[in-house]
């Protein structure tokens, strides 16, 4: 190695070693957080989301989680499906004005739901998901901010309550937040049905190209054998 320079491409694949342990090392944070997944939805729809809780220590157990509801865009239906291991407790709060909601109406709705581990909790290198049939969604929000609180077995509470802004730098301790999209069809299955449509004629014409082409080398393979 003359001169003792280190050849380009060396140097390159050196640089390039380092360039990605450093987004390794500045994105292994943000994937610690508490969030909610998947991390969007239907406006307006109901869907089910999960609340992913990694350990983040080393010499303690996730014990507890407790989320908050949006105030702001109260839900009528709150379900939460049983984890083994785990007590749900779900928190209702009065609402200011009544909603409608098939036919019902609706005077109260869930501001929190809370689970507490029976024994052990989530351990250190491990991850728990806590899943919850919600809605209905607003259709006149396109996000939703639900603050965590993230007990471990040695009392710290880690508050997952700080709500990114868009063109900001990510807190240090960012509530999950649920992006809401529109829907996929105008709302009266049209798109669907066109789709639908399209798909079965596409089929019908494949088969009737494929029966087609097979009735005539049928029919080519006969006159030959007449022939013979």
């Amino acid at each position: 190695m003359a001169g003792g320079r280190v050849p380009y491409g060396r140097r390159l694949a050196v640089v390039g070693g380092l360039a990605a342990g450093a987004v390794l090392l500045f994105s292994a944070p943000a994937l610690a957080h508490v969030s909610v997944q998947p991390g969007e939805a239907e406006q307006g729809g109901y869907t089910t989301i999960n609340f992913k809780v990694p350990n983040e220590r080393d010499n303690a157990s996730t014990v507890q989680l407790e989320v908050t509801f949006p105030a702001d865009h109260p839900m009528t239906s709150v379900m939460p499906q049983p984890v083994p291991g785990w007590q749900v407790e779900i928190t209702k709060a009065k609402l200011d004005k009544p909603l409608e909601s098939h036919g019902k109406k609706i005077t109260e709705t869930v501001n929190k739901v809370t689970w507490t581990a029976d024994k052990d909790g989530v351990e250190p290198g491990q991850f728990q998901q806590f899943p919850l049939s919600v809605g209905q969604l607003p259709e006149n929000a396109d996000h939703l901010v639900f603050k965590a609180l993230q007990t471990y077995s040695n009392k710290e509470v880690v508050r997952w309550i700080e709500e990114p802004k868009e063109g900001a730098a990510e807190p240090d301790n960012p509530a999950p937040v649920l992006r809401l999209v529109a829907p996929a069809d105008d709302g009266d299955g049209t798109s669907s049905d066109a789709d639908t449509s399209d798909t079965t004629a596409r089929v019908l014409g494949v088969v009737g190209i494929v029966a087609g082409v097979a009735g005539v080398a049928f029919g080519v393979f006969a006159g030959r054998r007449r022939s013979a």
